[in-house]
C-alpha cells in the first residue's frame, strides 16, 4: 500500500520500521521541523523520525504548518492511499483527513476513549491503571474522536515508569498498525463508533504535573513519581532546595499507633530507603533521589552522605 507516514518522536520509529519490513511503499515521512531537542539554547536537531527515514532513502517532508496550501498540494500529487499519523504533534486540517483514498489512520497510546490526548501514557500511570493499550483509528476532525479500528490491550507493571511503558506501547503499537493496514487492504475491517459518554482526557504534563502534594496517599504519589518520569520529574523541597525523586515505592512497615502521627512529608525512617510520612497511615518510601548540581543517587548515598535526616519535612515549595 503506497502511504504517507506523519510523526514525530522516539514513539513513532517502529511503526515507521515495521511499515518497511511489511512491504509498504513510503512514499514520504512528514516530521516537524529541526528544532531545538536537548535543551531550548541548543542548536536545531533533526527529529527522529526525520533521521530514521533519510538513512532508509525515504522521502521527507518537513512543514511548518499542516495546514500549508502549498505542503498540502504536494501530498495530493503523491496521492497516498492511506495516512498514517503516529505522534505527530499537529492537528491536521480538514482537507488532509479527506486526502487518502483509504483514511488517515492514528496509532494512539490508550484504549479509547479512554485517556484522549497528548500524554495517555503518563495520565494512565498518574491515574492507577492496571490495564492500557493501543488503539489504531480512523481520523476525524475531533480530538481522538475518530472510530476505532483495532485495540489491544497491556498491563501496566507495578513499579513500570512512563519511560518504560512508552517503549512498549511503541512496539505493541506499530503490530497493531500494520495488521490494520492487512484488514484494510482485504476489506475486513469494520470501524466502531467510540462512546463518548466513556471519554477521558489526557492533557500534556506541565511542571506542575510534578509537584508533590504529602497529603495525598503513598500511592497515588508512587504512580506520580512513575507516571512523571522521564519528564517532568516529580520533585519535593527540602530546606529551600528542589529535590527530585527518580523512584519510590508504598512502604509497608509496622506503624506505631501509640505515638503521634508525623506530619505529611515528614522524613520517619532511614534505611535502605527514606520513608516519608503520607495520608493518613500510608508511607512512601523514597528509592533515587536527585539534588541542584548533583547525580541522581540511591536514598543509602542520600544517608550516607547526611543530606537527608529523619525528623526533617519535604515542603511544596522552595519557601516551605
Amino acid at each position: 500500500m503506497r502511504i504517507v507516514f506523519m510523526g514525530t518522536p522516539d514513539f513513532a520509529l517502529p511503526s515507521l520500521r515495521l511499515l518497511q519490513r511489511a512491504g509498504h511503499e513510503l512514499a514520504a515521512a512528514v516530521t516537524q521541523p529541526d528544532r531545538p531537542r536537548r535543551h531550548r539554547a541548543g542548536p536545531p536537531e533533526a527529529s527522529p523520525v526525520k533521521a530514521a527515514a533519510q538513512r532508509a532513502g525515504i522521502p521527507v517532508l518537513t512543514p511548518e504548518s499542516a495546514k500549508d496550501p502549498a505542503w498540502i498540494e504536494r501530498l495530493e500529487a503523491i496521492a497516498p492511499e492511506a495516512m498514517v499519523v503516529v505522534a505527530y504533534g499537529q492537528i491536521l486540517p480538514p482537507e488532509l483527513l479527506d486526502l487518502p483514498a483509504r483514511w488517515c489512520i492514528n496509532v494512539h497510546a490508550s484504549l479509547l476513549p479512554k485517556y484522549r490526548g497528548a500524554a495517555p501514557i503518563a495520565r494512565a500511570i498518574m491515574a492507577g491503571e492496571k490495564i492500557t493499550g493501543v488503539t489504531t483509528m480512523k481520523m476525524d476532525r475531533g480530538l481522538d474522536t475518530g472510530d476505532i479500528l483495532l485495540q489491544r490491550e497491556c498491563a501496566i507493571g507495578l513499579t513500570e515508569t512512563a519511560g518504560e511503558l512508552t517503549r512498549r506501547l511503541a512496539e505493541l503499537g506499530a503490530e497493531v498498525l500494520v495488521e490494520t493496514l492487512d484488514l484494510l487492504a482485504r476489506g475486513a475491517i469494520e470501524p466502531k463508533r467510540q462512546n463518548p459518554s466513556e471519554a477521558t482526557r489526557a492533557p500534556s504534563l506541565t511542571r506542575q504535573d510534578g509537584r508533590i502534594d504529602w497529603s495525598r496517599n503513598a500511592q497515588e504519589i508512587a504512580n506520580q513519581v512513575r507516571g512523571c518520569h522521564p519528564w517532568p520529574l516529580a520533585a519535593t523541597y527540602l530546606r529551600g532546595q528542589r529535590v527530585t525523586i527518580h523512584g519510590a515505592e508504598v512502604g509497608f512497615g509496622p506503624v506505631n499507633m501509640s505515638a503521634p502521627r508525623p506530619a505529611p512529608g515528614q522524613v520517619i525512617a532511614e534505611a535502605e530507603a527514606i520513608v516519608v510520612q503520607c495520608q493518613g497511615d500510608s508511607r512512601l518510601n523514597l528509592l533515587r533521589i536527585q539534588f541542584p548540581g548533583r547525580r541522581v543517587m540511591t536514598a543509602r548515598e542520600a544517608l550516607n552522605g547526611r543530606l537527608i535526616r529523619v525528623g526533617e519535612t519535604f515542603a511544596q515549595t522552595s519557601s516551605g
